[in-house]
Parts: C-alpha cells; structure tokens; sequence
C-alpha cells in the first residue's frame, strides 16, 4: 500500500518511559510500520525521568497549548529517533505536570491532576502538527492517556468538508484504566458542555475519557481478538459495554508481537546458558541456575520448577496462586515469583518464601535479569489472569520451552494452544475458570506430562519454541485498518 503519515500519541514508549506493556507496544509497532515504509511519528509527554542526553534529544520547538478554562501553557518540544529505526519521537515538555517521580503517581495513587496532564498531552498533539505543518492520513492513539486526540478531532480540530481531517484509531490495551474524571474537566477540554452525555463523554455525571475516544475514533481496536469480543461483555467492560455494543461493528482485535531480539534463547547473554530447540542442553543449566540465583535446593529431574513473572495484583490471579500454594506444593514442584503489586502479595510471598525455602522463592520488585533467568529456568510458566488483553511474557515462555500454565482469556487463549497428549498439538495447558480449583487441575495436567511422558513433554517444548508472534504480522493488519479509517473518514467528507 502508499506510504502513509501515521501520527501515534501515547502515554508509554520503551525505552523512554515505560511502566508496562503499553510501552513494548508502542515502540514495536511503530519500528514495525516504518520498516515498510510509513513515515512514523510519536507524541509523549516529556517526563522529567527521560534521559535527554542519554537519548539524544533536542529541542525542537516552543509552543503554547490552549487548556480552556486554564488558559494556555507555555511547552517545549523535545525531539529525537526510537532505537534501530526512522521512528521521529515528539516529548511534551510542561514541568509543572511531567516534572515527577512517577509516570502515573506515587505510591500506588494516581496523580490528582491526571485528567490535565493527559489532555494536554493529547492537546499538544494535534497543536504540534500543525507547528510543524505535519499533515497525518491517521492518528492512532493509545488507551485513555491518548483518547481526548479523537475528540478534538471531531470538535474543535475539525476541518471544513472541503479540506483534509485525518483518520483516527483508538487502541485499548486495558478496558479497566477508563480515565474518568471530575465534570469540571469538561471547561479544561473546551469542547462545549453539549458533548456531556451519555453517548459521549459523560459516565455516571462524570468525564469519561476513554468513553469520549470510542464514540469519537474513527475505528477502534484492541491487542488481541478474544479481548475484542470479551469487552462487550458487563464482566469485562467495566461499566462502558453500552458504548463498546454501540461501536462494535467498527472494532477489532489485533496481537501484539514479540521482540524476539530481547527474548531468544539462542542469544540471551543474561541466562547461563544458551540453547534452541534443536538442541536443548542448556535449558537444564539455566534450571540450575535459577535455583542457585533464588537459594532453592537443585532437584532431580522428576520435581517441575513453575515461574511467575507478574504484578501481584488481582487482574493477574496472583490470589489463586497464593490461595493454592501450599497444593501446588503437593504437586511435588518447586514455585519462583518475581513481581511487585498489592501489598497484601507481597506480604503473603514472603512470608511463604521463609515458611517453605525448600519449594517457594520470590524477590519482589523487578528485575530484567532475573526475569530472563526465571524465563529460561523454569520447565512451566504460569499464568491465571482474570483477564489479559494480549499478554508478552507467555509469547517469551513458549520461545525459552517453558509451555505456559494460563486462563483461556484474551490474548492468552489466542496465543496459547491447549496440548493433546495423543495428537501431540498444543504449546501450553489451558483452564477456563478463575479458580483455585481449574488453576491445580491444569498444573496436575501439566505435572504428570512433566513426569510420566517425555516424549509428549517433547513434542509440547518443540510446539511451543517454534511458535512466532512477530510485529511485522500486527504491522500489516494495522496497515488494514488504517486503510479502512481512511476510507471512513473520506466518506465522511463528502
């Protein structure tokens, strides 16, 4: 297809600022799309703990920012290249909103004035392409933090019909996170208060950012397929599912990809030793290692390690994992977590770790090197997320040969295959509960493979290592639906 002018806004962007996945995704599909040809540029708030000269960043621009009722803000505009490609990376510089510890908050609380932060992030956005006489066909934003873009687009930023509005797509990563907001934030968007309503902005006579970006974008996705059909669903909605049934012929599903750059085991210089899945001698090593790295006792070749690598949160099911610890035990398998969360986890974890140093280890926080460790170190890798729209670690696991233990939701179920011990398919062992009860029946599936069948354990690692979940596959389904919001947004116009 033509090269198209893609303008990204988003709150994360590894390696500049990253507290999650939304990171690894924005730089991955971007480095994707200007592989083949896109001229791709990115927007994200100037965050005090990015690293200018580290990055080298310049500075590009002054320009002040309408904020409504606030006025407008005096920003800079710092600009430099994401890693290993032709990506332009636009920062936002306003100290007095960026200029902090965190991305989000502190301490596990949000930041009070997230609603002006965000928006003027998103506010900078389009004023910055117009400062710069940037002329996108698409505007592709990023959860919440990003979903005012659309908004402004179809309000304020619009266009007459005989000139040139760009397209917008809105990509949910996390239905949960809505940004929603005191009412008064609608004088800050200056958008006028007929956008109040329930099909639009307005959640409970509150602001509802993302709610505004699904009514206003232009086509909307999310990170996977089974989480596109899951948010219609009350369970999984969080309270928006009318506004999501309401777009629904315009949403779809696309996964995430993988940098198998910094996930090989081939290459890995952070295990102890490298293998493939022609020949595996060093996965036995890393096992090792890991027990050593953790002070768990080495065991023979009958007792499975099951990995964790996780916040410790209730998204993720880390309460089945510690409702059903002391059972997994009685599996006769050794359990490692690494992850940070709720402190009630944290505090549970560690005490489990010093009651039970023989079977149980965790070090809270994280650490990249130990998560490469645990990764290639474990012979399982276990996932009970109530929901997960994609999901990375388990598309990892499978490449190390540890098949992933998860709930069939989300990006889980579309990326990991259910094993059948007598055709010999599947990469991992999937549970459809969020229970106790479903999580044990699948490890004991998992265990007794691990012990009673070698060759089927075999064929499982094999399946699972030679699975690919690459970006430049998303790059061309999003090359698609650019194509159709395209299309939308022309017919729109005349």
């Amino acid at each position: 297809m033509p090269a198209l002018r893609i303008l990204m806004v988003a709150a994360e962007m590894a390696p500049f600022a990253q507290e999650g996945g939304l990171g690894d995704s924005v730089l991955g599909l971007s480095q994707a799309l200007s592989r083949i040809g896109h001229d791709v540029r990115v927007v994200l708030p100037g965050y005090s703990s990015i690293d200018a000269s580290r990055h080298s960043l310049r500075h590009c621009l002054s320009m002040d920012v309408p904020m409504g009722i606030l006025g407008s803000l005096p920003c800079g505009v710092l600009q430099g290249r994401a890693p290993g490609s032709g990506v332009t990376v636009y920062f936002v510089r306003y100290d007095p909103y960026y200029a902090r510890s965190g991305l989000y908050g502190h301490g596990g609380d949000g930041y009070p004035d997230n609603d002006r932060r965000f928006v003027l992030l998103c506010r900078a956005a389009l004023e910055l392409t117009g400062a710069l006489g940037l002329e996108p066909d698409v505007v592709h934003v990023h959860d919440w933090h990003a979903a005012a873009v659309p908004v402004f687009l179809d309000t304020l930023y619009r266009k007459d019909a005989a000139s040139r509005n760009p397209a917008s797509l809105l990509t949910i990563h996390n239905m949960q996170q809505q940004g929603v907001f005191d009412k008064g934030l609608m004088d800050v968007l200056d958008i006028g208060w007929e956008h109040f309503h329930f099909r639009d902005l307005e959640f409970f006579d509150r602001v509802n950012l993302l709610k505004g970006g699904i009514y206003h974008a232009t086509l909307l996705n999310t990170v996977s397929p089974s989480y596109a059909a899951e948010i219609r669903q009350r369970e999984f909605a969080h309270g928006i599912e009318g506004a999501i049934r309401d777009r629904e012929a315009d949403l779809s599903g696309i996964l995430n990809g993988a940098d198998y750059a910094e996930w090989n085991p081939e290459t890995d210089p952070r295990i102890a030793a490298n293998y493939s899945e022609r020949d595996r001698a060093g996965k036995g090593l890393c096992k090792r290692d890991l027990q050593r790295t953790l002070g768990l006792p080495e065991t023979g070749p009958g007792v499975p390690l099951l990995g964790v690598v996780s916040r410790l949160v209730g998204q993720k099911g880390i309460d089945l994992i510690a409702g059903a610890a002391h059972r997994i035990f009685g599996l006769d398998a050794q359990l490692v977590v690494l992850g940070a969360g709720e402190p009630w986890a944290e505090t549970f974890f560690r005490t489990l770790a010093r009651d039970h140093p023989d079977r149980f280890a965790c070090r809270i926080g994280y650490d990249g090197t130990l998560a490469h460790k645990v990764m290639a170190g474990s012979d399982f890798f276990v996932m009970p997320s109530r929901f997960e729209p994609c999901g990375l670690t388990q598309m990892y696991a499978m490449r190390y040969g540890t098949p992933p233990v998860a709930r069939a939701t989300g990006g889980l179920a579309d990326t990991v295959e259910d094993f059948d011990e007598t055709t010999r398919t599947g990469t991992g062992f999937l549970f459809d509960g969020a229970t106790e009860r479903a999580l044990l029946d699948a490890l004991g599936r998992a265990t007794r493979a691990f012990r009673g069948r070698p060759d089927a354990m075999d064929a499982l690692i094999r399946n699972a290592m030679a699975r690919r979940f690459t970006w430049a596959s998303a790059a061309e389904r999003y090359e698609g639906l650019y194509a159709e919001a395209g299309r939308r947004r022309e017919n729109e116009g005349r």
